[in-house]
């Protein structure tokens, strides 16, 4: 977001997330507060990681409603090997078919650990090494 060279106006959203169970089966409703007005505006959803797809894919459904000129998806993580909706990001900053854990730049492991680390790392053990500092990728 740095390095855009536009007028722009951040809102940042929180979704609530609430396992509920009906007839023997949990199902998970999600909940999203009420989105900024967005008629004939340029939206750009960013997001740290995309697996499933099934949060982005119903926040852009819902952030559609209100009728933007052009909604558009950027991640920085892309997983597609884990989708399970039809959703490509319009922009992403590494695409990996990994399993593992990535942590740094933002994200962290599990435990809290990593998320200041100055570069992606991946472990099959939670990704953090010996050291606790990560192994570069």
């Amino acid at each position: 977001m740095r390095q855009i060279n536009a007028s722009m106006v951040c809102h940042f959203v929180r979704e609530n997330v609430k396992d509920v169970e009906q007839g023997g089966h949990v199902r998970r409703q999600v909940f999203f507060g009420l989105p900024p007005e967005l008629k004939g505006r340029d939206v750009l959803v960013l997001d740290a990681v995309l697996e499933s797809g099934v949060m982005q894919d119903f926040l852009l459904r819902r952030l559609g409603e209100g009728r933007p000129r052009s909604i558009r998806l950027a991640v920085l993580l892309d997983k597609p090997a884990k989708r399970r909706v039809a959703l490509e990001p319009d922009y992403f900053g590494f695409r990996t078919a990994s399993n593992e854990v990535w942590i740094g730049y933002g994200l962290a492991a599990a435990n809290g650990m990593g998320r200041n680390l100055r570069q992606l790392s991946s472990g099959v053990n939670g990704a953090l090494g010996k050291n606790g500092k990560g192994r570069k990728k």
